[in-house]
């Protein structure tokens, strides 16, 4: 029986305490992607640490640290007035998000190709970060949709016994925009389905 002294209650913030400690990997593309659906058109104001710790938190983890990859916006030689205005907001969020003492960004490039943008050297820079994961730390958090990353996510769980859960979002339907390959959901330990509760979550105040 548990005593009724008030020193032996805890409050519910202070459990965080005994939650084991993981890192959360954010592709940015993704994420942005997934935050305009929500936003029905419009990218929703987000707290991106506070992101990371909701993760988390739903997996009763205690976020530790946070790797966020994105790349700048392209510019052409001689940039557009709205290549300038995309790269100043691009600018200001990512030296806002550097000043958290646990927000690791890595940035790739971006390049266009036959009038598309794309990015370079993203998922280099995941791969690698996901191989340097500690020896602490048994359990990662992956939010993306990326196939590519089912190399390192099988090597990572096999060769170092790390779990791997990965947050995703799908409408389910074939071919669309945010059709899930079966293909890195089956090689994650755990597999979830994200919902626009995490953003609302989430939301700068």
């Amino acid at each position: 029986m548990i005593p009724s002294d008030p020193a032996w209650l805890l409050d519910v913030n202070s459990l965080v305490l005994f939650m084991e400690s993981t890192i959360v990997f954010i592709d940015g593309a993704y994420l942005a992607k997934v935050s305009k659906h929500f936003g029905n058109g419009k990218y929703l104001k987000i707290d991106y640490n506070q992101f990371a710790m909701t993760l988390a938190k739903d997996s009763n983890f205690q976020c530790s640290k946070v790797f966020f990859y994105d790349a700048p916006p392209y510019q052409d030689p001689n940039p557009t007035p709205d290549q300038n205005r995309r790269k100043a907001g691009y600018d200001k969020l990512i030296n806002k998000l550097r000043k958290a003492p646990n927000f690791i960004v890595r940035e790739g490039r971006c390049q266009k190709i036959d009038n598309k943008y794309k990015q370079k050297g993203v998922d280099t820079l995941i791969t690698m970060d996901l191989m340097e994961v500690p020896n602490d730390i048994k359990t990662i958090i992956l939010f993306t949709s990326d196939t590519d990353f089912v190399p390192v996510i099988k090597e990572i769980r096999n060769r170092k016994k790390i779990n791997v859960i990965l947050y995703y979002y799908s409408d389910r339907k074939r071919n669309s925009n945010f059709s899930m390959s079966n293909h890195i959901i089956n090689v994650c330990d755990i597999s979830k389905l994200i919902t626009k509760d995490f953003f609302d979550r989430s939301l700068l105040k």
